[in-house]
């Protein structure tokens, strides 16, 4: 039987313990998956793409969550593009509320049209990180406020060595 790759991207601009909640989901269902960081010329995040990579890997160790099926890569196209040369055959993302189901809807949708090939999966978020964002969590942090609720124990140092 055929190995079940999938592909989850995003900015993971911080990793947070809600993109951890998606990519246990994720784990339950295919055989290895493949986290993949946008990354854009024009745009700087607040943590470098090899700043990313280590922290997920840090996130990955703190949950005893085997490096044989997670591996990180980068993308700056689309996602499509990536998880046909990553081998994945599907595209996974995480809904928090309705609001991300609409968008993700028509997201699956546009995929689907330009790659029939990869099915897009949904994975619920956890009631106790629906809240959570990378956004929110980079002001909380910026100002000074506390992120270690939202954010796995490495990702929250590397907030704390950020803005101190």
């Amino acid at each position: 039987m055929a190995e079940k790759v999938a592909i989850y991207g995003g900015s993971f601009d911080p990793v947070t313990n809600g993109h951890i909640d998606v990519l246990k989901a994720t784990l339950a269902v295919f055989d290895r998956v493949i986290v993949a960081i946008g990354t854009h010329p024009g745009k700087k995040g607040l943590f470098s793409f090899d700043e990313r990579v280590k922290l997920i890997g840090e996130c990955l160790e703190e949950e005893g969550i085997s490096p044989v099926r997670v591996s990180v890569t980068s993308f700056s196209g689309l996602i499509i593009d990536a998880a046909r040369s990553e081998g994945a055959t599907a595209l996974v993302r995480g809904l928090r509320d309705g609001t991300d189901l609409d968008y993700e809807m028509q997201m699956a949708g546009m995929n689907e049209m330009m790659a029939p090939d990869l099915q897009t999966v949904f994975f619920p978020a956890s009631p106790s990180v629906r809240t959570i964002t990378a956004t929110l969590v980079r002001q909380i942090a910026s100002m000074g406020g506390e992120t270690r609720h939202f954010v796995p124990a490495a990702v929250d140092s590397a907030l704390r060595a950020k803005f101190n």
